[in-house]
């Protein structure tokens, strides 16, 4: 079985699910947390970016001074980073993501966005981002501790309203933890994004209305404990 699920995450069907307001939030509020997990590094530490063809990553980690590199499971998954790679400013690798094609602790730091929830072996692929990290991992997971234990009641608005969507894996803190601890990392900082699940927000299609409803979550501390999908920084002992 290979590991491509970003196939479809590199796609342009797929990029359309953050197209518009809330869609360029969803992004907005990734990137901010990435980089803010990342300040732990030098600028211009080298970063591969695993599965993230679908370029929601990769040009904020350029435009912050990191040297990056991205690999995908398929040559398809390099079509959204043309203008960062044509320009040199970026590396995209095709590779086995199941068995990344790079010595161990080749970068200083790995992070992958949009893939472990559609993993095929999940502890496999956590493995090898470790594997490749020299200092730190950074992924993102839908948590199983927060509005997600609804999915299969909610499965079939989301599906209506992104109309490609898939079922996905969802994680405990405590499996995220152990996967790590593993492979001699430990989880330094979790950071939920949402306390109401993603899909309500896009029903509601107002970026201004869904920044509002999210504020007595985080001021309550209700999204620290219940919110999703959460990006974890996994650093190594």
């Amino acid at each position: 079985m290979l590991e491509d699920a970003d196939i479809s995450t590199s796609s342009v069907d797929y990029a359309r699910r953050f197209a518009g307001p809330v869609g360029q939030w969803f992004v907005e509020t990734q990137t901010r947390i990435t980089l803010d997990l990342l300040r732990v590094l030098p600028p211009g530490s080298s970063v591969l970016d695993v599965g993230g063809g679908h370029a929601q990553i990769a040009p904020p980690l350029i435009d912050a001074g990191y040297a990056v590199t991205v690999i995908g499971s398929d040559s398809s998954c390099g079509g959204r980073l043309g203008s960062w790679t044509d320009q040199g400013r970026c590396r995209f690798d095709v590779g086995d993501l199941r068995a990344l094609p790079y010595p161990d602790q080749s970068f200083d730091a790995v992070v992958c966005f949009r893939l472990l929830s559609h993993s095929v072996s999940w502890t496999r692929l956590v493995e090898e981002l470790c594997r490749v990290a020299r200092y730190s991992v950074v992924l993102d997971y839908p948590s199983l501790r927060s509005a997600n234990v609804f999915s299969e009641r909610l499965f079939s608005l989301k599906k209506g309203i992104e109309l490609n969507t898939r079922q996905f894996l969802m994680f405990t803190p405590q499996q995220i933890d152990q996967s790590f601890a593993r492979q001699g990392f430990d989880v330094r900082s979790e950071r939920p994004q949402f306390l109401i699940p993603m899909v309500l927000h896009r029903l509601a299609r107002s970026a201004q209305l869904s920044r509002m409803a999210e504020v007595p979550g985080r001021l309550l501390g209700l999204t620290r404990w219940f919110g999703s999908p959460v990006i974890v920084r996994a650093d190594r002992r």
